[in-house]
């Protein structure tokens, strides 16, 4: 997610869930109500993983790697990201 300064005062204004917590789906529908909501869709390729328990940041870290070790490439490689953009040139 990425948010403008805005999203400060909306969290302020938001009440914890059942769980106790600040849910980022009530600052996504504060933008909404706004009118303020972009939204990207994820194509073939992308991969939205949760990893807000320790279980499922293990879980996201194995399939990163099973994908890294499966097809031979690195995910993120900030070097390669930014040689394929031209920023460095080797």
């Amino acid at each position: 997610y990425f948010y403008d300064n805005d999203v400060v005062e909306i969290a302020k204004s938001i009440k914890p869930s059942a769980r106790g917590e600040l849910e980022i789906t009530d600052v996504n529908k504060a933008y909404l109500d706004r009118g303020n909501l972009s939204v990207e869709v994820m194509g073939r390729g992308f991969a939205w993983l949760d990893t807000g328990t320790h279980e499922s940041l293990l879980e996201a870290s194995q399939y990163i790697e099973t994908v890294q070790r499966m097809q031979n490439v690195q995910v993120a490689n900030l070097e390669e990201i930014a040689y394929r953009m031209g920023y460095i040139s080797r």
